[in-house]
């Protein structure tokens, strides 16, 4: 068996179709840059990352860093993570890292190595082999089917097939991430002619557009984040099918979704981001609920609450700060929840019933697009309900509050609130900030200051002596009798 796939990929290899592979741009003359000829250096590599090439070196293996983050090195960028690709299948990559390695997918089979909490994703380069028809039944429990095959849709189900870096660069998405760092010589090698694109600013598919967006439709969302990420224009082949093929990210898995929401909006360009999901028209795909609200939007106040928070969220990750993912799903889905909340209140529940239900309904209804895990679907409603609790701040209350361990993010979505146009807010914002400034004992008097909402003021009660004789005693009532006159 492993002679005749030898000899399949050698008789692939000297075949016409495999010595003039098809170029997105026209046929693309391999191209290799020595060390002097690009900026990349070892220095700016993870160390962690170096650590897995050079093991993978060590074992007897190829090992090259690929895809964005020799991209982003290119451009003068931090990359946020670093991927290897080897001629080592996953099985003998876990070998070579042993306990520090585990092997994941099964569509598509990958190594993760840890370090820590640190994870190097290594690949096996991939084959290019026909596509078969996936069986109804799984050929058996945590057996590896190694072989590459799509749906009747053309969405590819499993690519486990193996070959060489040859074939593995027409199994890239982009040209731009087909570019391949060789730690042995510190070389950069690009078959596509993604060198040519990252000079010229454009993203473009490697392949036939519509059957690559049809094999995973991820890369259409995929092609809107690198082009605001990077400021490239997408090449006119890769962007028109997106508008006609964008209901295909239906069918994708929400779960993955979620993590792909993740990426679109916690890159540092989010706003770029959101503009152009709705130019595409791929936004009503990964948040519907909200993109009815913008439909219906009125003086612009919904969308501008979306934008607020998506500012809100590329300001703190300029700034080297936390994001939360809950936040981000709380600002997204706040108008669905708020419009849900009203029609349950006129349905005769009471508003805090109405805040924990609607909550409910708008995050199940949310789950077919993109699902949001358990673990934050607890936040996002704390932060919902928060922004009723916060206007309350009278006496002990604001203590209570401000010890909630979502009030911090209540209290940033309460700010893009005000910022988005609810001035009627602006009071309650500015005294919560002033109140943050305060040590615990000037906290309680600054909220014991505040006068209750519809409530009057009473006078201090005075401690009469029931004995003294009143000065105007109230016509046919007598003054209390001093003990003298009792005597």
């Amino acid at each position: 068996m492993p002679m005749q796939r030898f000899i399949q990929r050698l008789v692939k290899k000297l075949s016409p179709k495999r010595l003039s592979q098809p170029s997105p741009s026209g046929p693309t003359s391999k191209q290799i840059l020595s060390r002097d000829q690009h900026g990349v250096s070892r220095s700016q590599i993870d160390k962690h990352a170096l650590d897995v090439l050079y093991g993978l070196k060590r074992a007897g293996y190829e090992a090259y860093l690929v895809g964005g983050g020799v991209r982003d090195l290119l451009l003068g960028l931090e990359p946020k993570d670093f991927d290897v690709v080897t001629n080592a299948e996953p099985e003998a990559v876990k070998a070579v890292f042993k306990n520090k390695c585990r092997l994941i997918g099964r569509r598509f089979r990958l190594a993760h190595v840890r370090f820590g909490r640190q994870i190097i994703e290594v690949a096996t380069f991939r084959g290019d082999s026909e596509a078969s028809e996936v069986a109804d039944k799984p050929k058996g429990r945590g057996r590896l089917n190694h072989t590459r095959a799509v749906d009747g849709q053309g969405r590819l189900l499993r690519d486990n097939v193996y070959g060489g870096m040859d074939e593995d660069v027409w199994r890239r998405d982009f040209t731009v991430n087909s570019l391949y760092y060789n730690i042995r010589d510190f070389s950069v090698a690009d078959y596509t002619g993604g060198l040519d694109d990252i000079k010229a600013g454009v993203i473009r598919l490697i392949g036939d557009p519509e059957t690559r967006y049809r094999e995973d439709p991820v890369r259409m969302i995929r092609a809107v984040r690198f082009a605001a990420k990077l400021g490239f224009e997408i090449e006119p082949g890769t962007r028109d099918p997106i508008y006609d093929l964008a209901p295909l990210l239906k069918d994708v898995s929400h779960a993955r979704m979620f993590e792909e929401v993740l990426k679109l909006f916690h890159s540092g360009v989010a706003v770029q981001v959101f503009e152009k999901l709705r130019h595409f028209g791929l936004f009503a795909y990964l948040f519907p609920q909200t993109e009815q609200m913008l439909a219906e939007q009125a003086d612009g106040f919904p969308r501008m609450l979306v934008i607020e928070a998506l500012k809100s969220t590329d300001d703190r990750i300029r700034h080297g700060k936390g994001v939360n993912p809950a936040f981000l799903f709380a600002a997204m889905l706040w108008e669905p929840m708020v419009a849900r909340r009203e029609q349950l209140l006129t349905e005769g529940l009471k508003p805090q019933d109405a805040t924990f239900a609607a909550a409910s309904d708008v995050l199940e209804w949310q789950r077919p697009a993109t699902a949001v895990p358990r673990r934050f679907i607890g936040q996002v409603k704390d932060i919902w309900n928060l922004q009723y609790r916060l206007p309350r701040y009278q006496g002990d209350k604001a203590q209570k509050i401000v010890s909630h361990p979502r009030f911090r993010a209540a209290y940033d979505f309460l700010g893009v609130r005000v910022s988005a146009g609810a001035e009627e807010l602006k009071e309650v914002f500015d005294w919560w900030t002033h109140y943050q400034t305060l040590d615990g004992v000037e906290q309680v008097a600054y909220a014991n200051q505040v006068k209750k909402p519809g409530s009057r003021r009473r006078r201090p009660r005075r401690n009469r002596n029931p004995y003294r004789k009143r000065a105007n005693p109230a016509p046919g009532k007598e003054s209390p009798a001093t003990p003298n006159e009792q005597d």
